[in-house]
């Protein structure tokens, strides 16, 4: 915490050299949880689960079948936990993943489109992310030809500046992509979104098709089922560092079926 309150936002130096300079990575300014009632982050954690055995459940669904598991919810209820979990980014609900008035949306450009380099796609998605003691927000840029996690970060809300400094930072690490896809949430829609997207082009996912994002739906899938689900991570520390160990295996260990067995991070490192 005391390093922490050494960041000035206001100075000349950037957040991320301040950052270098205290050996704090910028996700160490979002570790805040949010703060939730016991019932409601253990109904938001089963949510989380189900969603990946019938991701086509919409708010009746939910409730229904939360009442068969005993749980004495009403729509309301439910839906407030919906857009607690960030559920218009991770599920395209319906008039929840719309873009803000007045902001631009792209057309989807993956659509026939042949990936056969690194750094020719990025994806970039937000996901809620369940602990015993609150929840928070991951954010992540995934090089498709590669399944190689770019950047990555958490925090305990879904502004558009975050988002944009998880693409500042990987673009410093890795130079800029061809071509950046994501959903029309309003984060991505963004003037600042869109002015960091510069010299990138913008693709966007077409409303209510999770399958157009469907890595990056799949890096959720094993980052929550092989990490977060498995861990049950006390707060946002433990879960900052249980997501560095894991992003580091994944990137650096784990063999993928689709890429030969070979491992993202020995692919990537083949970028010209």
């Amino acid at each position: 915490m005391a390093r922490k309150a050494m960041i000035e936002k206001s100075m000349d130096i950037s957040i991320i050299r301040q950052c270098e300079l205290l050996s704090m990575h910028r996700s160490g300014l979002y570790y805040t949880p949010v703060p939730e009632s016991e019932e409601n982050l253990h109904l938001m954690r089963l949510m989380d689960e189900q969603y990946f055995k019938t991701p086509f459940y919409g708010k009746p669904k939910l409730t229904a079948w939360l009442r068969g598991q005993g749980y004495e919810v009403n729509p309301k209820r439910i839906r407030r936990l919906m857009e607690l979990m960030g559920w218009e980014t991770i599920y395209r609900k319906r008039n929840l993943s719309k873009p803000c008035k007045g902001h631009k949306v792209y057309p989807y450009l993956l659509k026939g489109l042949t990936i056969d380099h690194g750094n020719q796609v990025w994806a970039v998605d937000i996901t809620y992310v369940p602990m015993r003691r609150g929840f928070m927000y991951l954010c992540a840029i995934i090089d498709l030809h590669t399944r190689y996690v770019v950047n990555w970060s958490v925090s305990n809300s879904m502004e558009a500046a975050w988002c944009v400094s998880v693409l500042q930072e990987a673009i410093e690490k890795q130079g800029k992509p061809g071509i950046i896809n994501s959903d029309q949430g309003s984060q991505f829609t963004s003037e600042e979104w869109i002015k960091a997207c510069e010299g990138i082009q913008i693709s966007m996912d077409g409303k209510g098709r999770a399958i157009d994002n469907i890595f990056i739906e799949r890096l959720w899938r094993s980052v929550k089922y092989e990490c977060v689900y498995l861990y049950s991570f006390e707060d946002g520390v433990q879960l900052y560092n249980g997501l560095q160990q894991y992003f580091s295996f994944y990137n650096q260990e784990r063999i993928h079926q689709s890429l030969d067995y070979k491992t993202p991070a020995f692919l990537y490192s083949q970028v010209a």
